[in-house]
């Protein structure tokens, strides 16, 4: 992750944060959109949600919803199911 010095984060616009009045969750460049949203997946319910949106609202490819990430991952296609595959013969 890019280095966010005190001065830095000061500098930043109020904009550059998902909650600007006390300036949590930077969001100014993409490693800064995955570590919030990995904080915030930490915290859950609701900060969740809100910091889910707005990284998905300045990037969006980042920030997808839980259900649609589950639901790729879930049925990927190419793998082979146990039916599919060629039992081996028992021994004695």
């Amino acid at each position: 992750m890019a280095k966010l010095t005190a001065a830095k984060r000061n500098a930043l616009p109020s904009s550059a944060f998902v909650f600007p009045k006390t300036r949590k969750f930077p969001i100014e460049d993409a490693s800064h959109k995955r570590n919030a949203l990995s904080r915030a997946a930490a915290k859950g319910g609701s900060v969740e949600k809100k910091v889910r949106a707005a990284v998905h609202r300045r990037d969006p490819s980042l920030g997808k919803s839980k259900s649609s990430v589950r639901r790729a991952k879930r049925n990927p296609g190419h793998f082979r199911t146990r039916s599919h595959v060629r039992a081996k013969p028992r021994r004695g």
